[in-house]
């Protein structure tokens, strides 16, 4: 097939948040401190790449902590986990390393609150996915799950006066902001945070693609399928009429897609690292493209410390 591609525009900012950042490098310390193995509970971050590569260098990924020999090191991925998870582990006596994104602990301390106030919890987010299950099982008996506007139409409290809700950190924001506009509606006493729960990174990354896509005619996301930041994005960009794929690497890339392209938009997700989107902008290079742009959108400078057991390590020597 010609090639028609002439330019590339890179969503700026895109990739690595600042949780997927942090628990990234809590697994490659804790791999330094303590050597290999060391365990972790589910996929660290929902990038297989990223798993890969700290399966290479000796982590070993678990479904559930029961999994983990007892007394051994134990990593909780940046989505957060259930009471329940942390009381198992105590009771198997292992060495924890809680990598929850502080996002999501900030979405769990304000169900706990309002779960000790009473209300009953609305959970705006996707079934399923491990951040909802974390938040879930900080009240089960208090908290229901909505995932549209039409299980808003069908939803039956308790006391519709306290009623409260709280957000999955990785959602789409317009479709979010329609969910909460109905809550408001049905509910007019309902209570939020204090504070938006959605990621800074989600929006931020959203925001970049909704606006340099109708200057593209092919917006490709680097990301993996159980990625809910990097699937959103690919909605975002077909929201606006410009067709788009989420790919994990350029390996994926398909010649159909770049029939009559001459713009093609590139961002990834949240969990992706850059070298992958490197690796993109180099297929396109060998084909011939040479101007490459980015569409600088929003800066970033979020940064979170690593846990605390990890930086006692470092200053004890243990990891540099």
């Amino acid at each position: 097939m010609d090639n028609t591609v002439e330019k590339l525009l890179l969503a700026a900012p895109r990739g690595y948040c600042a949780g997927v950042d942090r628990a990234v490098q809590t697994v490659e310390r804790a791999l330094v401190i303590h050597g290999a193995p060391v365990y972790v509970r589910k996929e660290i971050v929902h990038n297989k790449h990223v798993v890969e590569q700290l399966r290479e260098r000796g982590a070993i990924f678990v479904d559930e902590q029961t999994e983990v020999p007892e007394g051994a090191v134990c990593v909780f991925s940046a989505h957060g986990i259930a009471p329940s998870v942390r009381r198992g582990a105590e009771e198997r006596g292992l060495q924890t390393i809680d990598a929850t994104c502080p996002l999501v602990t900030k979405v769990h301390r304000e169900a706990v609150r309002f779960a000790e106030e009473g209300y009953t919890i609305v959970l705006v987010g996707h079934d399923g996915h491990e951040e909802v299950e974390g938040t879930m099982g900080e009240a089960p008996d208090q908290i229901v799950l909505v995932q549209s506007e039409a299980d808003v139409e069908d939803l039956q409290v308790k006391d519709p006066k306290r009623i409260a809700y709280v957000t999955q950190t990785t959602l789409a924001v317009d479709e979010t902001s329609a969910i909460l506009a109905r809550l408001r509606e049905r509910f007019p006493d309902i209570r939020g945070p204090r504070t938006d729960d959605i990621c800074y990174a989600t929006t931020n990354r959203q925001a970049a693609v909704k606006q340099m896509a109708s200057s593209c005619d092919l917006m490709l996301v680097i990301g993996s399928r159980n990625s809910s930041n990097s699937v959103r994005l690919v909605e975002v960009a077909r929201d606006c009429g410009t067709a788009a794929h989420l790919i994990d690497n350029a390996g994926e890339v398909q010649e159909q897609w770049l029939s009559g392209v001459r713009v093609v938009g590139i961002s990834s997700g949240a969990s992706a690292p850059e070298n992958l989107v490197g690796e993109l902008v180099d297929l396109f290079r060998s084909r011939g493209v040479s101007d490459v742009s980015e569409f600088d959108v929003v800066r970033e400078d979020v940064r979170f410390m690593l846990p605390k057991q990890i930086r006692e390590a470092v200053v004890a020597g243990g990891a540099s």
